[in-house]
């Protein structure tokens, strides 16, 4: 038997980290305001009316810096605020002040790269990176195994999972695929392992990239997955200390 450690959410892709005590999960959705948002750039081909690749907006494995943003969302108020270390705090509607949060993160985006064009949504679902809506699943054992073949301490935000489990033994969740889990009184279809990318090498904190987690996976563990990813196929209420179980 597992519990929930910690609970994550992304309000805007690739731009900062929120924690929660409690959520609900809702059949066949994402976590509530996860990836809700996304940041087009030049090149991008979203339309508004449909999911498209990663690689369409402005994400932490091309813009390193994004790494270091952290996020909250007020769901009442409808208010997102950004901090960031060096640049300190911005609050706004992501709906109406969208230019104002692309003045304000403007330092973020390196020159000569892609740069930024809108802040944008879809109103069934979340920006997760695959193309059927998600709720990532993570193990604190495999994070420990991890830190030991790195050779020291390394933030559990940089895999920018949503659910963290304790209780498990390392890598069982990458056995969990196929099979379903109910976490408190929601239950969740395994699907597949999350291959990682270049976003986890940056520091959460500083934003630069300073470990080779790609290499750490490869040349330990023959492969570069951390976590899983989830369906959500019964509605229910998750919180910190719940049981979770395979079943």
């Amino acid at each position: 038997m597992c519990t929930v450690a910690e609970l994550w959410r992304h309000p805007i892709k690739s731009h900062g980290r929120e924690a929660l005590a409690a959520v609900a999960l809702t059949e066949g959705k994402c976590l509530p305001w996860d990836r809700h948002w996304a940041v087009t750039h030049e090149k991008s081909k979203f339309d508004g009316t449909e999911w498209v690749m990663c690689r369409n907006f402005m994400i932490g494995s091309m813009t390193p810096t994004l790494a270091a943003l952290w996020a909250t969302f007020d769901d009442a108020a409808q208010k997102m605020t950004l901090r960031h270390a060096e640049m300190g705090e911005l609050t706004f509607d992501p709906e109406t002040e969208s230019d104002a949060f692309l003045a304000w993160a403007a330092p973020l985006y390196p020159e000569g790269r892609q740069q930024p064009q809108a802040l944008v949504s879809l109103s069934n679902r979340g920006m997760t990176d695959t193309n059927y809506p998600t709720v990532s699943i993570m193990n604190r054992a495999s994070h420990t195994s991890f830190e030991t073949a790195h050779g020291g301490p390394i933030e559990l935000e940089r895999w920018r999972g949503n659910i963290w489990l304790d209780g498990a033994k390392a890598w069982d969740e990458l056995s969990w695929v196929g099979k379903t889990i109910r976490i408190g009184n929601a239950e969740l279809e395994i699907r597949d392992p999350i291959k990682r990318c270049m976003h986890t090498a940056a520091n959460p904190v500083t934003g630069e990239r300073d470990a080779d987690t790609l290499g750490t996976l490869k040349s330990s563990f023959g492969h570069q997955d951390f976590g899983v990813y989830a369906v959500v196929t019964k509605s229910g209420h998750v919180a910190l200390g719940d049981q979770a179980e395979v079943l």
